[in-house]
């Protein structure tokens, strides 16, 4: 069987942007900007909390990113760089380096690459990652 790792991410909830931050055993990788919580609709809301499997996919757009298969009624839903939720994203959960505001942040080129360390290492060593949402 394969070794399983797991994320937690946290939420805020906010009238403009969901705010949350991601960790790993215990420590702090980064934070985390969503749109906000709009019943699940399409390219509107942030995603339902619960276990999600991570995967890793290759886009057009973004090239190579953290997926997140298996959203109840979504699809395409990624974890990819954004400063700002409410313009640059459409349901995918953005890490950023430190929060502005709700759903606005700064260097998520930063936090996505520190993530994307750790999942891809994860990965690379034979592991399947799984994210908690609450």
């Amino acid at each position: 069987m394969k070794n399983q790792h797991t994320l937690h991410l946290r939420r805020i909830y906010g009238e403009r942007g969901t705010n949350g931050t991601i960790s790993y055993q215990g420590e702090e990788i980064c934070h985390t900007i969503e749109l906000p919580w709009r019943n699940n609709m399409q390219r509107m809301s942030c995603i339902p909390t619960g276990r999600y499997k991570l995967v890793k996919r290759t886009y057009t757009k973004h090239g190579e990113q953290i997926g997140i298969p298996n959203v109840l009624g979504r699809e395409a839903i990624l974890i990819h760089a954004a400063n700002d939720a409410q313009r640059e994203l459409l349901g995918c959960i953005a890490p950023v380096t430190s929060l502005t505001g709700e759903g606005t942040g700064t260097e998520s080129g930063k936090a996505l690459g520190q993530l994307k360390a750790l999942v891809y290492g994860l990965w690379d060593m034979g592991g399947e990652v799984f994210i908690v949402i609450k």
